[in-house]
């Protein structure tokens, strides 16, 4: 299920670009990222811009089969993932010039081109999407490190749940070595609520842990532990961005499932 529409997902990938440029604007990109601690700012800008230019030649070759880093130019060799030295400009423009291919390289597809992805969604539109929401994330990082203000649009920030519910759920179908496997326990649910969600939105979920994995469902209900707070934070506390102690979140009912959720979550 997606909630926004393709072209809003091509213009969000050069929008959010854009916006993460501006945020590591004049910072020190050999500086650590706390909530990627293995990286500095330069590595997930080139790590964040890399995979915007890998899923780009995926869609522009309609590629059956995934194609390695090392066979795709603009990644491999001494230039792979972007400029290496220690340059900002040159770097800063790497990245434009990757927001330009990446919105027109999923626009012109349009949604529904056959395109190989390591999800059971075999289409432009899954990149589109992904693309959205790893911006998204990866300048919320960016933003943490550099000590600004984070801001995202509540609908994309809503659809980044719901998608990154679906990975989880994806994780655990497809990969049984994955922490994500357990996540089960029939009797038990989180509901997450957004407490300043425009009208319209329904920016609240119910994961409900089964015998064997878990649902979600948009909605309200009463649940064993909640997050509640505004969507942002919410968003950020549901991707291990911020902690729930850090006074941006309330928690109520049981935190430990809570905590049992974010220890495993995650996605191939």
């Amino acid at each position: 299920m997606t909630t926004l529409s393709h072209e809003r997902y091509c213009d969000e990938v050069a929008r959010q670009i854009d916006l993460l440029r501006t945020t590591v604007t004049g910072a020190d990109l050999s500086a650590t990222v706390p909530t990627c601690p293995d990286w500095t700012l330069a590595e997930l800008l080139r790590h964040t811009g890399g995979a915007v230019r890998w899923s780009e030649r995926l869609v522009a070759t309609r590629a059956e089969k995934d194609i390695p880093e090392q066979d795709i130019p603009e990644l491999g060799g001494p230039e792979a993932g972007g400029p290496r030295g220690g340059d900002p400009a040159a770097l800063d423009a790497w990245l434009a010039r990757t927001a330009e291919l990446g919105a027109d390289t999923f626009r012109a597809a349009g949604a529904d081109a056959a395109v190989w992805s390591w999800s059971g969604d075999h289409r432009a539109g899954f990149w589109a999407r992904r693309m959205t929401h790893e911006l998204a994330i990866h300048r919320a990082d960016a933003a943490l490190a550099v000590g600004v203000a984070y801001e995202v649009e509540p609908d994309v920030a809503a659809d980044a749940i719901d998608e990154w519910l679906d990975l989880v759920a994806l994780a655990q179908r497809t990969d049984p070595d994955d922490s994500a496997s357990e996540l089960k326990g029939a009797g038990r649910s989180i509901h997450l609520h957004a407490t300043d969600a425009p009208d319209g939105l329904d920016a609240e979920w119910l994961i409900e842990f089964g015998d064997d994995g878990f649902t979600w469902r948009r909605g309200h209900a009463k649940a064993t532990a909640a997050l509640r707070g505004p969507l942002t934070e919410v968003l950020l506390a549901f991707y291990r961005r911020r902690p729930l102690d850090g006074g941006h979140v309330e928690v109520q009912g049981e935190r430990a499932l809570l905590d049992f959720w974010l220890e495993r979550a995650s996605f191939v």
